[in-house]
Formats: C-alpha cells, structure tokens, sequence
C-alpha cells in the first residue's frame, strides 16, 4: 500500500507548539513520544525536523507499526517503536528507562490507514466486514456490538460517542433487523440507517451513518475512556518546559483534552490567600488559544484534517510530592 496519501493534519503548527521543548539546550538529546503512529508521518517529520531528538512511538495497530518501521528505519536507533495503547504511555516509558520526556504528540481518532484498507470495517463509503478494532488480535469488534448490546445500551453510545439525535430511531431498527438475521458487512447497516432517518435529518451533515459509526468505532476501542487515562499521563510525563500537542476529530475528544489541560493550568488555592504557594499554582501554561483549526488552504489540499482541533500545554511546575 502507498504512504504517499497519508498527509499528516496540521503538521507545521504540531512542529512549532513543540519546537521550543525540542531545542532547548538544557536538553541536548531530547525524547519525543508520537502516541499515535499510524503510516508515521508526524513521527518522521519530528526526526527530520529535530536531528538530536530520540523519538518514542506508539501503535495498537501491528500493521501500522510494520508499515512505519519501514519509513523510519533511515532513522535507525533515533526512534523506537512500541506495540501499546496510549494509555500505556508509563508503563512504556518506565520499560525504557526514560521517566521524563521533552515532547508529546497525540493525533487522535482512526489512522488514514485503517481508513483506506477496505476490509477493517472503519469506512462507511465500501462494504467490508464490521470489525473496526485498532488492534485486531482482542477484544470484540463492531458486528458483536451491534448484535449483543441491549438495546438501551446501543441509544446511549449512539447519543454519547456518535451524538446522534436519531439514535432511538436507528436502534430500533437495528434490533428488528438483528433478530432476522446477525449483522456483518459494513453495506447492510449503512442502507438500514438511510431508511430508518426522516428526510430532513438525511440532508444535512454528510453520510447519516457517519454518527453512527464514530461511536462504534469509539465503543470497539474504548477510545474516550482510553483518551481519559492518557493524556493526564503524558503531562505527568513531561519534564518542567516539556510540551504537548494533542490533535483531536470530534468534540468529545476536545472537550476531554480541554479539561486537562485547563486543570493544569488553573490556580488550585483555597480562595482568600494573600499569597498562593507552590504546591497550589498551575502545572502548565496553555500554549493555544482555546482549539487552533486547519487553515483553508489545508482543508482543501486534505479533507480529512476539516475536523480537527488542535490544543497544546506546556509544563511550568513540578509536582509536589
């Protein structure tokens, strides 16, 4: 498969947000995790952009990892490659015996990769089976969801993950389908979506079995509560003037990542004190002015970087232990 589609979504602005952490002399030899490989176009341009910096990478995907080991092996040592999900970031850094990083990057949501290859289930526009798993040796994929949740459980991941406001409506079908026979390709459950929408919810938003998908994909990956863990884990992982970068796709994971980040940055003193010590101010200070969007240009050069919103953080202070 080609890796010259795979455009990286607002690669210039994630290099600029790190750039200072990533030169800054009190680290000459400075560690910058990429959370989210995937065809590693970010992660190479970190290693061509920073020529001292040694560069961690994470994958769930064991196909992307194999596909990016080949784009990064001019690289050789500078870059080491981990089979882990991004909440596993301690867990790998401890592994590798570097407590404390300079960089962070996260792009969030599906890789172009799984996106293009047709029988992974992620794409509405082709027919594959409904599988949808990031990492496709566990857990279940997204045929056994559809066919084995309750169908109260499947309205609240349609409302929550996909923000659907048809979901009852789609549900509904879904079970009466289901009973005649199991779902398994991708084609059967985008028709039954377009026939269960009225006419006024079809044209607006693109694809109606867009939402629809988002939360499946985000269900079969436990993606949001994955998200939860990671990135308070990567600001604890970042040394004092570290930086993170974190790229998101849709509104729940931007809301998640703003909350982070803007804990890290508030002042935790009880109210009236005349001086507020140490322990009580911010742990970072925001480096983008709420969420930084893909410029025109860039939209139009790659469709899939529309929905995406950018937020970094930096690290001021030290925990007190």
């Amino acid at each position: 498969m080609s890796q010259t589609r795979h455009v990286p979504v607002m690669l210039q602005r994630c290099l600029d947000l790190l750039a200072p952490a990533l030169q800054d002399p009190a680290h000459p030899e400075p560690v910058v995790v990429d959370c989210t490989l995937g065809l590693g176009g970010h992660s190479e341009a970190l290693l061509a952009s920073f020529p001292t910096a040694r560069l961690i990478a994470l994958d769930r995907d064991k196909e992307a990892l194999r596909l990016s080991g080949e784009r990064l092996a001019p690289y050789g040592d500078r870059a080491t490659l981990v089979h882990a999900v991004y909440d596993e970031l301690p867990d790998v850094l401890a592994r590798l015996g570097t407590p404390k990083v300079q960089g962070v990057l996260f792009d969030l949501g599906v890789s172009s990769m799984q996106l293009d290859e047709a029988d992974r289930g992620f794409a509405y526009a082709q027919d594959a089976p409904l599988d949808m798993r990031m990492d496709q040796s566990t857990g279940m994929g997204a045929a056994e969801v559809l066919n084995t949740y309750p169908p109260g459980e499947l309205v609240r991941i349609l409302r929550a993950y996909g923000e659907e406001k048809q979901a009852k409506r789609i549900v509904s079908a879904i079970v009466r389908e289901r009973d005649k026979e199991p779902f398994s390709n991708s084609a059967r459950l985008v028709e039954l979506i377009r026939d269960a929408l009225p006419q006024a919810a079809k044209r607006t938003g693109g694809n109606p079995a867009k939402r629809t998908f988002q939360a499946l994909r985000i269900e079969v990956n436990g993606e949001l509560s994955v998200l939860e863990r990671a990135i308070p884990a990567a600001v604890d992982s970042l040394a004092v003037g570290g930086r993170v970068a974190v790229l998101s796709y849709h509104s729940l994971e931007d809301r998640l990542v703003k909350q982070v980040f803007a804990a890290g940055a508030a002042n935790t003193a009880p109210p009236g004190l005349p001086v507020v010590p140490e322990r009580y101010q911010p742990r970072l200070k925001l480096l983008t002015r709420g969420a930084e969007l893909p410029t025109e240009e860039e939209v139009a050069e790659n469709r899939r970087a529309a929905p995406a919103r950018l937020r970094g953080a930096q690290r001021i202070r030290e925990e007190e232990r």
